[in-house]
């Protein structure tokens, strides 16, 4: 049986989704995998499309119309991978003014479910959501998926730095 702090929990994680992926999707004027792409992409360029599969929890086959329809928009090329065999994605200017933008969205969504707390209210609850998003993940891939639409430069820059350190490794 779920107890009162998971049911919270669990309205607060879905609300706070709901408020930026509309508001993400709205700006970027695709939805589903497109702004994560952008925003990991953004931090990890090069990457090949079977990276950013898993990142993306989709298929490959996915994965490649999701890059696909990014370059169609210009916001993405693929220039020549380094094995030979691979594409290397990187974001265009275009894409990485996208990726700026989805960030933006997003951060101001979420700053908007925070507001109702004052400062002091804040920092009590930052330390507790580092520890949980800390266990969120127990290897580079899971978070990478994870921290797939965060702005590492802020998340990063946390005093302890990103609590899922398998990002920057």
């Amino acid at each position: 049986m779920a107890d009162a702090l998971s049911q919270l929990l669990g309205a607060l994680s879905l609300a706070a989704t709901d408020r930026f992926r509309g508001s993400v999707d709205a700006s970027l004027g695709r939805g589903g995998a497109h702004a994560a792409a952008l925003v990991h992409l953004d931090a990890y360029p090069g990457d090949p499309v079977g990276a950013l599969a898993p990142v993306l929890g989709i298929s490959q086959p996915a994965a490649v119309k999701v890059a696909d329809r990014l370059a169609a928009g210009g916001l993405l090329e693929s220039r020549p991978g380094r094995d030979g065999r691979t594409r290397a994605l990187h974001l265009t200017a275009g894409g990485r003014r996208a990726a700026a933008r989805v960030l933006a969205d997003r951060a101001r969504e979420l700053e908007n479910v925070l507001d109702v707390l004052d400062t002091a209210e804040r920092d009590q609850l930052e330390p507790l959501l580092e520890k949980l998003v800390a266990g969120l993940a127990g290897d580079r891939p899971g978070a990478l998926t994870v921290c797939r639409m965060c702005d590492r430069d802020a998340c990063c820059g946390l005093p302890a730095g990103c609590p899922l350190q398998h990002t920057v490794a």
